[in-house]
């Protein structure tokens, strides 16, 4: 029986203010209140200096594409509407680096270096998956 291999996020008491700040179209992370480390992946303790004193932080959503890998293959069927499509590193301004999709028309023509931003997929009334696009004219 094929399974769906989308994901959903499921907030917690650590999470919640992530996923609902992408439904505001924004990117929130906590950062140390100590050392002011922007802390990803989310976790209650500095990773840095082990404070656990932090506040939400709005990011610009902007990075860099570090690294890649474009998908021609459909390794699950319900994922084959979407081939082909690109995970990526992207390091985003701020410090921090996610693996993420590249979407949008061109997300194929991605290459290391080049600018992004991040946009939202609506997931549930709770959450929205963080994306990036390649940013034009950079």
């Amino acid at each position: 029986m094929p399974t769906d291999f989308t994901p959903i996020p499921v907030p917690s008491a650590v999470s919640a203010p992530f996923w609902a700040a992408g439904l505001e179209g924004t990117l929130r992370l906590p950062q140390c209140s100590a050392c002011s480390h922007i802390r990803f992946p989310l976790d209650p303790i500095c990773p840095r200096c082990l404070s656990p004193e932090y506040e939400w932080a709005d990011l610009s959503g902007r990075g860099t594409v570090q690294s890649f890998v474009r998908f021609r293959r459909a390794y699950d069927p319900s994922w084959e509407d979407r081939v082909p499509y690109v995970v990526a590193l992207i390091q985003l301004e701020e410090g921090p680096v996610m693996i993420s999709n590249v979407v949008g028309e061109d997300a194929t023509q991605v290459g290391v270096d080049d600018r992004v931003h991040v946009v939202f997929e609506v997931r549930t009334d709770h959450a929205a998956l963080p994306q990036f696009r390649l940013t034009k004219g950079e």
